[in-house]
């Protein structure tokens, strides 16, 4: 096979939701290829050392993963989060609108829970995710990470200890 390699082992990232996304800090954690990580809405298992983990990582989740919600993992591992990091909520998302369950369901007569639609929770998604990683693997500024967007008001930034804003 001859051309350009598909994967530039240099920049690659991980992402994921539930377990997925918590996997993705336990590849970082195994794996320093894995330079920035983001967990949708997934509690975190592996533990980081507490030397931190110092590379870029995102946090975007539903209501319940807010500072001092039901799930503390977030609020655990925030602090060991040494590099650039965000901790995102969406309060009107539910558990699956960072998938793509909820558009699917519609489409086949499934119920929805009422909330974030699920075009605009895919909208946010996608547009989240796709400017941290362009900021991170690309290399490229993303002001849309940098502080709430009037594009996007139901995204909260969020800092343990402090409301989200």
């Amino acid at each position: 096979m001859g051309g350009l390699p598909l994967i530039d082992p240099s920049e690659i990232a991980m992402a994921g939701h539930s377990i997925g996304g918590a996997g993705s800090v336990a590849a970082m954690m195994k794996d320093s290829r894995v330079r920035a990580g983001i967990d949708m809405d997934g509690t975190t298992y592996a533990r980081i050392p507490k030397s931190g983990l110092s590379r870029p990582f995102l946090f975007l989740g539903s209501a319940g993963h807010q500072p001092g919600g039901r799930d503390n993992s977030w609020d655990r591992d925030w602090k060991l989060l040494t590099g650039w990091k965000r901790w995102l909520v969406l309060p009107g998302a539910d558990y699956q609108s960072f998938t793509d369950v909820p558009l699917l369901a519609g489409a086949v007569g499934v119920a929805v829970p009422d909330g974030l639609s699920p075009a605009r929770s895919v909208e946010i998604t996608r547009a989240y995710v796709r400017a941290f990683l362009d900021r991170h693997l690309r290399h490229e500024p993303q002001p849309l990470l940098d502080e709430p967007s009037a594009r996007y008001p139901e995204v909260r930034f969020c800092t343990p200890g402090a409301t989200c804003r």
